[in-house]
């Protein structure tokens, strides 16, 4: 008896002690669209077909309150850092050359003090792969060591493949791999998109396999859907006759669906259209027809996109990895304004200088190496749908985006909405936490700057996790802050007095789509959030408050007029598709 109660006991114990083992830490696969709206994947309320992004959805998690920073650098730097963007001195796009003497929050170049998801991670025992759009180095880093600080692979990643700057030619890109900047592809059908979907499949091999023995974290930057909106002619066109019905009425045909999936309250309000945007019924039958041709274009880059992200699916699968790989998706900003009201045809950021006809004539070349286009300002409202505004703009239409959330083995309650408050800054914490580890207080003996976000990993498992309580928000003078239910906003008209800004305010409970202003009726708690506003930025930015820099002072007017504004030379962005030595040599 007593030999059976021992061995009993022992298999207790071996059982007890499987069954105690931890998992596998999973792989960590983050993937970042650009410029894509809150209401642009089909989860979310579009027409736009994106079933794999839709499976990952419906395998997993929504979340339909996650904020961004409004513009794409500022997202990055506080997505890889978990920090504020100004915190990181990354408050607006990076700088095109550096100031040495300039150390305040508007430098323009990540802090060194200020470690990445991919530092920590690799720190941690993982492999680090980035792919894609970089866009947080400054402008004359080329590099060359002592030139390169900025660079991913200086910032944690084992290897890098992309492009630098913010935007490139989908079939001709501008690459930098590692350190080093490499010829653009020339190879008939390239699209890259597809390249970089290659590598991060043979990034994630079969476990087993050589190069497998670690856990992979891979970023997978696409430049999809940033202009210029370029895929191949079969995408275009199987969305012929779609778009012709206009964006007004295809704004309230997104907003019947966002209330049908449950991604927005039946109580929404669909806003006013956006002041300087034209009506639908106001165009011409050309102007109807080429504006149609733009969107479609734009819906055939995402749906290929989609299809790109459906081939990493497969093999994760395939390979057994998919259970145990968390996948976060997102959106850097609110879709994209830039372009007014005539939209970009042949070259970006550039006044378009053809009439509706001529457009027509060459409307074949959209999508093609042969433009670079964007589409009008008013499908970007169409993007941003239930919200007013869009990218750069401080309203939700500019910083809300899609987040979904993939992780078989963890998320039991799957295609749940959570709708706790999340911020950008949440998702470094959370990748650490899941990995098992954090973002240290100190390396080699220097204090690191203090992360702002806060993990939600317990969201995963918890849809009555209430998400942050606080956040602030300020680009280019513009400042928005939520606290609980109610955000404040304000638009600044630039080299004004800030204390003559406007504040409106907003019960985003009972008012999902800011729709209803407050401020008159609850003048008290405007001026709390004000003072809120002020406590954070002084928490998080050196100056808390400053006028955006010339460049996109000039530019945004942030006023209601139909297009932005032409820089002069001297200010001009840089264009990646310029020859890289000859601008740098000033010529």
């Amino acid at each position: 008896m007593r030999k059976l109660a021992a061995s009993g006991l022992l298999a207790l114990a071996t059982a007890t002690s499987a069954t105690a083992e931890p998992a596998p830490r999973p792989n960590i696969v983050v993937i970042v669209l650009d410029d894509v709206g809150f209401s642009d994947l089909g989860s979310f309320g579009s027409e736009i077909r994106t079933p794999a992004m839709d499976a990952l959805a419906q395998g997993g998690l929504r979340f339909n309150r996650f904020d961004t920073k409004a513009v794409c650098s500022p997202t990055r730097a506080a997505l890889l850092t978990g920090r504020n963007p100004q915190t990181v001195r990354m408050p607006d796009l990076p700088a095109a050359k550096l100031n040495p003497a300039d150390m305040t929050r508007d430098r323009g170049e990540l802090a060194p003090n200020a470690q990445t998801i991919a530092q920590v991670l690799r720190g941690s025992g993982y492999e680090t792969v980035g792919l894609g759009k970089w866009h947080l180095a400054p402008e004359q880093e080329d590099g060359s060591p002592g030139h390169n600080g900025s660079w991913p692979l200086q910032r944690g990643f084992d290897s890098f493949y992309g492009f630098f700057l913010g935007w490139t030619d989908q079939y001709h890109p501008k690459l930098i791999e590692g350190n080093r900047r490499i010829p653009a592809p020339e190879t008939p059908g390239y699209h890259f998109s597809v390249d970089i979907t290659d590598r991060a499949i043979a990034a994630l091999p079969a476990p087993g396999d050589a190069g497998a023995t670690k856990p992979k974290f891979v970023y997978l930057a696409y430049g999809a859907g940033h202009s210029p909106i370029q895929v191949p002619r079969e995408w275009i066109d199987s969305y012929a006759g779609v778009y012709e019905k206009g964006w007004d009425a295809m704004r309230e045909d997104r907003l019947a669906r966002q209330k049908a999936l449950g991604i927005v309250p039946k109580n929404t309000v669909l806003p006013p259209r956006n002041p300087g945007d034209r009506a639908w019924a106001d165009l011409t039958p050309t102007e109807k027809t080429v504006f149609a041709r733009f969107m479609a274009t734009y819906a055939g880059f995402i749906t290929h996109t989609d299809a790109q992200i459906a081939r990493l699916v497969a093999h994760l699968k395939q390979t057994g990895q998919f259970d145990n790989t968390l996948i976060v998706l997102m959106s850097d900003n609110g879709a994209a304004s830039e372009a007014g009201q005539k939209g970009n045809f042949e070259r970006l950021y550039a006044p378009n200088k053809l009439t509706p006809e001529q457009m027509l004539a060459r409307l074949d070349e959209l999508g093609t190496d042969k433009t670079q286009a964007e589409y009008q300002r008013p499908w970007a409202m169409l993007g941003s749908t239930p919200f007013r505004r869009y990218k750069v703009w401080p309203q939700l239409g500019g910083v809300r985006t899609p987040l979904i959330v993939s992780w078989p083995r963890v998320i039991k309650d799957k295609g749940a909405i959570r709708k706790g408050y999340v911020d950008v800054i949440d998702l470094a914490p959370t990748l650490a936490d899941v990995a098992g580890t954090r973002f240290p207080r100190s390396v080699g003996g220097v204090a690191e700057l203090p992360v702002a976000g806060m993990s939600i990993k317990g969201m995963l498992g918890k849809a009555t996790l209430p998400g942050r309580a606080v956040q602030y928000l300020e680009l280019r003078g513009n400042r928005a802050i939520t606290s609980g239910k109610w955000r404040a906003v304000a638009v600044h008209k630039q080299m004004t007095d800030f204390a003559t800004d406007t504040w409106q305010l907003f019960d985003t409970e009972a008012d999902f789509s800011e729709s209803n202003d407050l401020a008159a009726r609850y003048p008290a708690k405007v001026e709390e959030l004000k003072r809120l506003w002020w406590r954070e930025a002084r928490k998080y930015s050196n100056p808390p408050l400053a006028e955006a820099p010339e460049a996109f002072r000039l530019r945004e007017r942030f006023d209601d007029s139909p297009e932005r504004q032409p820089l002069p030379d001297r200010l001009k962005p840089a264009d990646p598709n310029e020859d890289t030595i000859k601008r740098e040599a000033g010529q």
